[in-house]
């Protein structure tokens, strides 16, 4: 088999607009294959309709790949993991409270196959078999990491099989005997996972393996961050040094990540403590901008150089030089000078439930929802105590700020009732549901009620709040600045360019860009840029809505030349 030299990009992660760029970058560096996965949760955003438009394009993107020169590795999961929000899996499987994921059961199965007759003509038409360039489709991804159901994974090659994909098929697990032996299919070609030790990986694939050649699906020459632990970053010189070990001993390798993007809006996933499986939640940044050779923006970093002399000695014909990128926006301040309290602009809409629903059960995929009951009184000062909380909470008492609840940090609130009644709400926030590991299937909001000492409230209200639009607030209203608060003011640029955005000063919110939100902040950090992508703007004014959930100290947002990621 010829060699293969790939590097993973998503285009979910990337507006198309600088698809093209981002492709040639990736051929300036030395690359002949472009890898990503398929996000389904982008394509079947409600069940039944389906959306290829935009940044959802697939078509477009492989096509762009072929102008560019490069071959496509295509991996349509159905799950993908990626860091991505419920490991690509929709959120309104999780409606159904006994649904049963990554397994042979037969409404799951029901829900795939809906997917992949839409999904999968896309990549059959452009297999090269057809003249197209996607030269291998993955089937499931990393399964040995999360079952064992082989009917499962022999159902889905058949499925891709069956609606014409004629390239090779391949699974890719950790090498290690347990995921190697769970996560494989006879027939099917087995690829690797690993950041270091090549050598000891190949052994380990060819001792399960010998019949197929040494492959690594992802080489993890970076890594994503959490919010509240640091940025991670690898060494340029060592990583080189890796690929060069591979390239010699004739393996193929797929970077991963050669260039990460950005979890626009609520995209981000989230992953568990001890090994990301068992253990504190921990929600992943907005940047996914993974360490990788082609950092957020597009640019060359020393890694880009590093591994582009590597892979220069490997490739047959010439590598094309990395155009420069244009200059960013130049650095400012914006001044935000328009207020709105959250409660103040809330959905008229609302359900009545004797438990809290949950957000799927709501059918809101993220966002904020707001809890209503209210306490009998008169009564002592009881633990209010929020079981499955997922995975924040501002608690308020007869409208009164009381509290600051998350997840995996819970301890009761005391709530005193001295006259007949008290009104608690509760507006928890999601942040990204897990992506890896036995605890997939996360769902939002309160998954197992609300106690007042060992009391379960009952009768709720639910609004649910979400933020994909926020073109319909009633500005105007108020002058607020304290609460959960939306604040909005004008960035004017003569002409559109990149640029960062900081918040310094604020402490945990989203923005939005002419109505595009940029994703999540939090002063916990290590992120503390948001990159703003020039084709979001235009020549003059710009509007920048933030909706701070906790307080800032000055409604000022700055435009900056240069990320800080921590």
């Amino acid at each position: 088999m010829t060699q293969v030299l790939s590097g993973a990009m998503h285009y979910f992660r990337v507006l198309p607009e600088q698809w093209r760029q981002r492709l040639a970058m990736l051929r300036a560096m030395g690359l002949d294959t472009v890898e990503t996965y398929v996000a389904w949760n982008l394509h079947e955003p409600r069940p039944g309709h389906f959306d290829f438009t935009g940044r959802a394009d697939l078509g477009r993107f492989l096509d762009l790949a072929a102008e560019e020169g490069l071959s496509a590795i295509v991996r349509p999961g159905p799950y993908i993991c990626a860091e991505w929000d419920n490991g690509g899996l929709p959120w309104w499987l999780l409606a159904d409270r006994g649904a049963r994921l990554r397994c042979h059961d037969e409404t799951f199965l029901g829900h795939v196959g809906r997917f992949f007759d839409e999904v999968l003509p896309i990549v059959a038409d452009r297999q090269v078999t057809r003249g197209g360039n996607v030269s291998m489709v993955q089937v499931e991804n990393e399964y040995g990491s999360y079952g064992s159901d082989r009917r499962y994974l022999t159902w889905l090659a058949d499925g891709l099989r069956e609606r014409g994909l004629d390239v090779p098929l391949f699974t890719s697990d950790g090498a290690i005997d347990h995921m190697l032996t769970g996560g494989t299919l006879p027939g099917v070609r087995a690829t690797v996972n690993f950041g270091s030790d090549p050598e000891g990986s190949f052994a380990e694939l060819a001792r399960h393996r010998p019949g197929d050649p040494p492959a690594c699906m992802e080489f993890w020459n970076g890594w994503f961050d959490h919010w509240g632990d640091t940025h991670t970053t690898r060494d340029a010189a060592e990583v080189a040094g890796l690929l060069e070990r591979m390239l010699a001993a004739g393996a193929s390798v797929n970077l991963y990540m050669a260039h990460g993007g950005t979890n626009f809006g609520t995209w981000a996933g989230a992953n568990l403590g001890g090994d990301l499986q068992d253990g504190d939640y921990q929600p992943t940044v907005t940047s996914y901008d993974y360490d990788a050779a082609i950092d957020e923006r597009g640019a060359p970093t020393e890694k880009f150089w590093a591994f582009r002399k590597v892979l220069a000695a490997h490739q047959e014909r010439p590598v094309p030089e990395p155009e420069p990128l244009p200059p960013t926006l130049p650095p400012g301040t914006v001044e935000l000078t328009q207020s709105l309290r959250l409660f103040d602009a809330l959905p008229e809409t609302a359900v009545r439930s004797a438990q809290p629903p949950t957000f799927e059960e709501l059918g809101l995929p993220h966002g904020l929802v707001l809890y209503r009951a209210t306490l009998q009184g008169p009564r002592r000062p009881y633990e209010l105590c929020v079981d499955g909380l997922a995975d924040r909470a501002h608690l308020f008492v007869d409208g009164e700020p009381v509290a600051v609840l998350e997840r995996d940090r819970l301890t009761g609130v005391p709530v005193a009732v001295p006259g007949p009644s008290a009104v608690v709400e509760l507006l928890v926030e999601s942040m990204g549901r897990v992506n890896y590991g036995p605890r997939l299937g996360d769902r939002k909001g309160i998954a197992g009620g609300v106690r007042h000492e060992r009391q379960y409230v009952h009768d709720w209200e639910a609004v649910p709040i979400p933020l994909e639009d926020v073109s319909g607030l009633p500005w105007g209203r108020t002058g607020a600045t304290t609460g959960p608060v939306f604040h909005r003011g004008t960035l004017t640029v003569a002409e559109p360019r990149d640029a960062y955005l900081a918040l310094p000063g604020w402490t945990k919110g989203y923005v939005w860009v002419n109505g595009f939100c940029l994703g999540r902040y939090w002063d916990r950090g290590p992120q503390r840029t948001l990159y703003l992508p020039w084709p979001l703007l235009r020549a003059g004014g710009n509007e920048i809505v933030v909706l701070e959930l906790d307080g800032c100290r000055q409604p000022v947002v700055e435009i900056r030349e240069q990320a800080d990621l921590g």
